[in-house]
Parts: structure tokens; C-alpha cells; sequence
């Protein structure tokens, strides 16, 4: 509808949908969520939960409506066709644009259960968003440095006791827990910085997403290993919003979690934390591969 008109005027426009779309709904998620600060029973919980489920999404299918009207992106997506809206997951991507978070929603909405990101602690003073993001239990995590631990040592270990609370409250209802494992967005800076040894992923930082499978590990029903690939170069968000991102490719990778796995303590026992280690590798090796595949097919078809 509006993905005619030229790229700033079409990105005031789309940031003008966004917001909107923001304001209205983070503004009843956070009025509902009231009720269940007020009421804090477990019956009346279940209940406003669901609720607030269920303007998530309708939140997210506005977002989609928008980038509809605003968007002629091309996309090339693969493995979506058979997940389970009431399933158990354990959700992981490569991250390099905000615009990942966007792409995410708009193919799992309602295909899966509602994305619960891990975020940065500092989001939660996001207005509106930030509380909307608490009231649907997303959550924040705040990270240490090693220097500070040393002078701190009664703040070891509450990122971990945080993350499990977080999840005791995932087992009430079928939920999609989503972890970018590089832990920040891939630039060609941190790469090096790194010595990483993937040429297009950051190393994996695992820990949160295990104390997640060692909370709910007899729950998560598989892990949806997702891949997102931008032919034409890492979009900003403003490229996005101006309709300037014309290819994504997104391949979607069910894989079951092995029970060895589900059953280990990354907490106290080092073999195992080695183990689960290994385990994010060798994911993280072959999606380095497929990346480098999707990109070499994309450019093949441009060259067309």
C-alpha cells in the first residue's frame, strides 16, 4: 500500500504504524498486568497469563500488518511447515540487526508458543516496552564482569538464580524459550576482537539457555535451531523501516535434544558443562556451513 513511496517518507511512515502499534498494546499488557500484581493467586495468574499471551500476538500480527503494507521484501523460507503451536522449545538464532527480532515474530507467531527473549537488564527501563516485556515474564539478565565479581562476590550466581525463576514460571503453560547465543549483534569488529572460529557467527554463549533446559528440561519438546541471512548485507533498522531490505533467507532447524543432555547439571558438574559445550559446537559449526551455503546460493541467483 505504502511501499511506493520514497525511502525516508516510507520509514516515517513505518515507524509512525510501529509505534502506534506499540503504545496500544504494550499499554494493555500493562494495564492487565496489573490484575495480576493485585492478585497475586495462582488461579487468577493462569488466567491474566493467557490473556496477556494472547495480546502479544495480536501485538505481533500488528507488526506484521505493517511491514505488509510497507514491505516488498522477498522472502526465501524453509522448515516452519510442521511445528507444534503447543509445543515445548528452546529457541536460538545468529544475531546481527534488530530486525532479526522482527523476522522471528512474523514466521513464529502462533506457530509456536510466544517467544520469550532473554533480554539485557538495562531494556527493562525501555518506556512501555520494558514493562510490557516484564509483565510477560520475559527475562532480564544482568551480566557481570569478572572484575566486578571480585569485589562483589554476593552478586555471584543471581544471573542464574534469576534465569530460574524466570523458567519455574514457563512450566504453568507451553512456552518458546529464545536465546541469541552470540549474547550481542555479529559485527566484523567483535568478530576479531574474538578470534572467533565461525566466519560468520560470533562464539556461543550457552549459559542461560542450559539452566533453562535444567529447569524444564522434561518439558522442551526440541530445539529450533533458526539461521537468518540477509543477501544483500545486515540491514539497519532504519533500512528496514524504509523498505530497503528487499532478500531474507531463513531456514528453520528442528533438532532433538538428546536426553543426556536434558538430564546434566551445567551448574556444578564441569564434564557435562564441557559436554553441553560441545554439543552448542557442533550446531554452531554446521550453521557456519549453511550460511556460507545460503549465502554462495543467493548470489548464484542474483548473478542470473
Amino acid at each position: 500500500m505504502f511501499n511506493f513511496l520514497f525511502g525516508p517518507m516510507l520509514g516515517c511512515i513505518a515507524f509512525l504504524l510501529m509505534a502506534t502499534n506499540v503504545v496500544f498494546w504494550g499499554l494493555i499488557i500493562v494495564l492487565v498486568a496489573l490484575i495480576k500484581l493485585a492478585l497475586p493467586f495462582a488461579g487468577v495468574r493462569k488466567i491474566v497469563d493467557r490473556l496477556l499471551i494472547g495480546f502479544a500476538e495480536i501485538w505481533i500480527d500488528g507488526n506484521k500488518a505493517w511491514m505488509s503494507l510497507t514491505q516488498k521484501t522477498q522472502w526465501r523460507v524453509e522448515g516452519i511447515d510442521n511445528l507444534n503451536r503447543h509445543g515445548w522449545y528452546l529457541v536460538s538464532a545468529n544475531h546481527q540487526s534488530w530486525v532479526d527480532i522482527f523476522v522471528l515474530q512474523k514466521l513464529l507467531n502462533r506457530k509456536i508458543p510466544l517467544l520469550k527473549f532473554f533480554l539485557k537488564a538495562e531494556l527493562i527501563k525501555v518506556p512501555v516496552m520494558g514493562f510490557a516485556w516484564w509483565a510477560l515474564d520475559f527475562p532480564f539478565m544482568k551480566r557481570y564482569s569478572k572484575t566486578y565479581l571480585r569485589k562483589h562476590p554476593e552478586k555471584k550466581g543471581k544471573d542464574i538464580e534469576t534465569t530460574r525463576r524466570v523458567c519455574e514460571k514457563f512450566s504453568l503453560t507451553p512456552t518458546s524459550v529464545m536465546s541469541f547465543l552470540e549474547g550481542t549483534r555479529f559485527t566484523g569488529e567483535k568478530h576479531q576482537n574474538q578470534r572467533s572460529p565461525y566466519a560468520y557467527l560470533l562464539k556461543p554463549k550457552s549459559g542461560a539457555i542450559a539452566f533453562a533446559m535444567s529447569v524444564l528440561g522434561e518439558k522442551f519438546h526440541s530445539f529450533l535451531n533458526i539461521t537468518i541471512v540477509y543477501p544483500d548485507g545486515v540491514p539497519t533498522f532504519w533500512d528496514f523501516l524504509c523498505g530497503r531490505l528487499d532478500k531474507i533467507v531463513v531456514n528453520v532447524e528442528e533438532i532433538e535434544i538428546p536426553e543426556d543432555i536434558l538430564a546434566g547439571d551445567y551448574e556444578t558438574d564441569k564434564r557435562f558443562r564441557s559436554e553441553f559445550h560441545q554439543w552448542i559446537g557442533s550446531i554452531w559449526e554446521e550453521k557456519d556451513q549453511l550460511i556460507a551455503r545460503l549465502r554462495s546460493e543467493s548470489e548464484a541467483k542474483s548473478s542470473v
